[in-house]
This record gives structure tokens, sequence and C-alpha cells, in this order.
């Protein structure tokens, strides 16, 4: 996309897109940076939204976009990632469970609709556990089921078999922000759903100067968080949940390929509890495009409205929404 075209689109989100608020939450260690989309309506159900491994906050926004408002949602930027990427550890999902603790306290909201995607999932169902009191409701998008790791299989090994391109990113520079836009456009998970939304979200991954731009995602974050994954008290929350959830999955995995992180017979052998977690295909999306992607985010919003208690009218632009 050429500079005019995208400060154009640019132009036209904006004027679409709910205003977003950038926030500072005191957190052990310094402050986490928090995206908040604030609602119409005073006293509006909140949402607070846990975003991927190597991802930031703005990865939410286009889910922001389809909420159109009804709620308000927040959406931080993890520890070691985003504008929290210079927080130090100790890293890990329990690390995560307890700063979004700190959101829900600092920002007096109250019990929330809690969120997640991918490894936000996780820590979404982890937080669920370790602070009963924060949620009202809780979903969970394409994350938060584990498996059993192979026996003999390395965690460092196993993390970056999965997540490997993304870890490879960490180590990259990038001439200017032009090239590194043209780096994801190249991605198979994001060629057919890029938006200004996606532009804005992979832009804020971005820090130091030209010709030497690097992703602020800090590598022994990602390395120690996708390790604890794999840990029984992490991966085995979801079957510990203090109140039911959905979980949203998505049909294709994170290069687009046909195999998803999840399927029906994977989702069948993890022995799920129906009554506690009841699972959703979102056909058409992948591992990316179920929250960036329109259709992925229209629907996740839906089901956030929904949790929310919150009765859908019209959509953003006055369309009905389905």
């Amino acid at each position: 996309m050429s500079n005019n075209a995208q400060n154009d689109a640019t132009a036209r989100q904006d004027a679409a897109a709910p205003a977003r608020e950038e926030l500072r939450v005191p957190v052990p260690g310094g402050e986490l940076a928090v995206s908040r989309w604030p609602a119409d309506t005073p006293g509006a159900p909140v949402v607070l939204a846990l975003h991927g491994i190597t991802a930031n906050g703005l990865s939410w926004a286009h889910v922001a976009h389809h909420l159109a408002r009804r709620v308000t949602l927040v959406a931080p930027d993890l520890r070691g990632r985003g504008r929290s990427g210079h927080l130090p550890g100790p890293y890990g999902i329990a690390a995560h469970a307890d700063d979004m603790a700190a959101v829900v306290d600092a920002l007096g909201v109250g019990r929330v609709v809690l969120a997640g995607h991918s490894m936000g999932a996780f820590a979404a169902a982890v937080t669920a556990v370790r602070h009963t009191h924060l949620p009202a409701a809780l979903v969970l998008v394409d994350g938060g089921v584990g498996f059993p790791v192979p026996a003999g299989l390395d965690p460092d090994e196993l993390i970056t078999s999965v997540i490997g391109p993304a870890m490879r990113r960490l180590s990259m520079t990038f001439c200017d922000r032009d090239a590194y836009r043209a780096f994801w456009q190249e991605h198979p998970a994001f060629a057919a759903s890029w938006s200004p939304w996606v532009d804005a979200y992979i832009q804020r991954d971005l820090v130091g100067e030209e010709p030497e731009l690097r992703s602020c995602c800090s590598l022994e974050a990602v390395r120690t968080d996708g390790v604890d994954q794999l840990r029984e008290e992490v991966s085995c929350a979801v079957h510990r949940l203090p109140l039911p959830a959905v979980l949203l999955w998505a049909e294709r995995g994170l290069m687009d390929e046909p195999q998803g992180l999840y399927d029906e017979q994977r989702l069948a052998s993890a022995g799920l509890n129906p009554h506690l977690v009841r699972t959703r295909l979102v056909p058409g999306t992948n591992h990316y495009t179920i929250i960036i992607g329109d259709e992925g985010a229209r629907v996740v919003a839906q089901h956030l409205l929904a949790a929310a208690g919150v009765t859908e009218t019209a959509g953003p632009g006055g369309t009905p929404s389905r």
C-alpha cells in the first residue's frame, strides 16, 4: 500500500473507530501501558482483553471497531511487549495474571469480561483461577487449551517449532517502517486481511532508530511465557475455571495452513467439561485473522457483547449486526 493510500485508509479508520485512550498503570517494576476504548454509556460493562505472545494491545483494535462503544474495551500491552516492553521480569503467565488484577484495581471497574487470544487466553484462564473475584465472564480465542508435551521433547524446542517465525522476528532489524510493513504484508496469515488496524498494531511493535528498527518484544519474556504455557498449572487452568467460558477457535493455523491449533478431534481429546467450556468454530479464519480480520473480529465482538449481557442493535456505521 502506498503512503498516500495508507494515510487515506487511516483517516477513514480514525473517523469510524472509537477514540482510544492511552493509560499507564503501576505494576511491580514500573508501569504497564494500557489501551482503552471507552463506551458511550458511563457504567457500561468492561472487557479486559489479553493479546498473544509477541503481540500488543492494538491487536484488539478491529474488535473494538465492532464493539462500537457498546462496552469499554481495555487492552494492555503485556509485560515485555509493546509500550510495556521495558518492564523487567519475573515473566510468566502468573505474572501476567497478577498484572491484570492490578489493572482492574487501578481502573476501579469491578468485575470484567475477561478475554484472551492465543497466549493471552492462557493468561486469562490463569487470571480467572488466581483472582476469582475479577471475571464476570470469560472468552478464550484460539488459545487456553493445552495438550501434553510429548515425552523427551525439550520445551524450548517445542515452543520454537510452534512460534519459530515469530521468535526469529525478534532478532531482526528493519531499515524503516515501510520495510516492517512489507515484512508483515508477505506473511501468509496477514496477506489477505491487511487494514489500518493491522498497520497500527504492527507499527506499535517497533522501537529504535532507522536504519536499525527492531521489535520491542523481550525475547526472554517470550521464551519464559512460551515454556510456562506447558506447565500443568497453566495448561490445566481451563479445567479449573471458577465460571463457564466459551472457546472460539480458528479453522486455520499460524501460517494460514489448513491445520489450525485446534480441531474437533483435538478438542475432544482435551477432555473439556462441556458445561464449563463451550467451543465454537469461527470458519474461514486463521490464528491471527480471528481477531484482526473483519469477519473474525465481528464474531469475537458478538461473543464479547453476549458475555457482557449487551443486546446488539446496530454495528459500526449503522449496519445491523448479524
